[in-house]
């Protein structure tokens, strides 16, 4: 940034802070939903889906009743497919693609042949790697992974169409090339960013999506069973979860206006980026290393406590006030994913030698209910979500943090494609709601009567 590019910001950045601050009262006297969230903090219905249930409270006489959270993917509790597919002692993410994008679970045959597109389309495009990624290489793997969606369109000879057998096509590349294009983008970074050696390895065919993922971010490409049967976990258990979140959201905004693939997915990818979304993982991860370098014994409650205190008070950590991983806009009681993830976790950490790391993450889970009441004085129902623990998952499978949030976009662009292909089916109409405008009316005024904020503050 030049200096005079630096100073002109610098100058005007709080006029800009200024003239887009909205006063909270308006919102509550326009009846305006703020994040599209009603005043009991549940969720604005604005559409029908059948891909995917998120439940985690009922409403009795109008009163939000607290429940044990339930995520259903196509009417089918995720207990269940996990239980099925690990019973069977097989992997479980190409059955769940499969489920989300037809609406019913695969036999034998058809799942292998679906496994075999997915083996079939892993490979990037001719060039797509050299000139696509290692030439413009990004800090950010979220970053690169967004960009790469949206150059896919070049190499597309059809991306406009937005039939739904060429949709599906579409689709089952994205699934397959994720993880390629994550782990290239990541062996770009380090190469490039971090100056370490570069490895690019190809996709291999037969061994699924964790197994291939694993692979090649890795210099040696080994991995035990144990890793990819838990990193095929966690795709299962992040693939869908509803209409609401936001980057699904987001999907079924950009696929109403009837774009290309390409665009929307990218758009899927730039929101789950976000830290009160899906780069959640990475904050919980920073946070709880924030707390094990200043509380020195992580078995006092006090002392953990008391720290725990100064982040909701803004005087520690980041200063947002958030205790990361905890609560969330739909559960209440429970997130299953959660409570899936933590036990697999419990079980590594001690194969792994890190009980002492896991039981500060169980302390945080039971103090942080009792001090978020104590510092706001309010009664709350405060539970993990799946954020909570996944981060912690993936560095007992030594994966590295930059990574967290890409797996999550890895396995959820099969609920995303599910969801395009849903709008686009059922949506039939653009999205669009509406805004209210509150400033005042003002008269133009000529330029030699002028004077602007950035001139008073030179």
């Amino acid at each position: 940034m030049s200096l005079i590019m630096d100073e002109f910001i610098k100058n005007i950045s709080e006029t800009a802070f200024e003239k887009n601050k909205i006063e909270l009262d308006l919102y509550s006297r326009y009846d305006v939903k703020r994040g599209l969230r009603n005043v009991d903090n549940t969720g604005v219905l604005v559409g029908l889906t059948e891909i995917g249930d998120v439940h985690g409270y009922i409403i009795d006489e109008k009163e939000k009743i607290p429940v044990e959270g339930r995520l259903l993917y196509r009417g089918i509790d995720i207990n269940d497919i996990v239980e099925g597919f690990q019973k069977e002692k097989r992997y479980g993410y190409e059955e769940v693609c499969y489920l989300l994008l037809f609406g019913e679970l695969p036999d034998k045959q058809t799942l292998d042949q679906f496994s075999g597109l997915l083996d079939e389309n892993r490979d990037l495009p001719d060039g797509f790697t050299e000139n696509m990624i290692l030439k413009a290489p990004s800090t950010d793997i979220m970053n690169k992974l967004a960009r790469s969606v949206l150059v896919s369109y070049s190499y597309d000879p059809n991306p406009d169409d937005i039939s739904i057998s060429n949709i599906i096509r579409q689709s089952i590349e994205l699934i397959a090339r994720f993880p390629t294009m994550t782990a290239y983008g990541y062996q770009a970074k380090v190469h490039y960013h971090d100056k370490k050696s570069l490895f690019i390895h190809n996709p291999q065919k037969g061994i699924g999506t964790s197994e291939n993922f694993l692979s090649m971010i890795r210099p040696d490409m080994k991995y035990s069973a144990l890793e990819a049967e838990v990193l095929d976990l966690a795709l299962v258990l992040h693939a869908e979860h509803g209409g609401g979140n936001n980057s699904t959201f987001s999907i079924h905004v950009v696929s109403s206006t009837d774009t290309d693939t390409y665009s929307a997915i990218a758009a899927g990818v730039g929101s789950l980026r976000g830290p009160k979304h899906g780069g959640a993982n990475i904050k919980v991860t920073q946070m709880v290393e924030n707390i094990k370098a200043n509380v020195k014994d992580w078995s006092s409650e006090k002392e953990l406590k008391n720290y725990l205190i100064k982040i909701l008070k803004k005087e520690a950590f980041d200063n947002s006030g958030l205790i990361y991983g905890i609560g969330h806009a739909v559960y209440t009681l429970s997130d299953p994913r959660a409570v899936i993830l933590k036990e697999k976790v419990k079980q590594l950490s001690r194969e792994k030698g890190r009980e002492e790391e896991f039981q500060l993450l169980d302390m945080i889970e039971k103090l942080t209910p009792e001090t978020f009441a104590e510092v706001r004085g309010l009664e709350k129902e405060l539970s993990p979500n799946v954020d909570f623990y996944s981060g912690f998952l993936y560095s007992l499978l030594n994966i590295p943090i930059e990574l967290f949030t890409p797996i999550f976009a890895i396995a959820r662009v099969s609920g995303w494609c599910a969801h395009r292909i849903e709008e686009l089916v059922s949506g039939g109409r653009i999205i669009r709601p509406a805004y209210k405008n509150v400033s005042f009316k003002k008269s133009y005024i000529p330029m030699n009567q002028r004077s602007s904020s950035l001139s008073v503050n030179n």
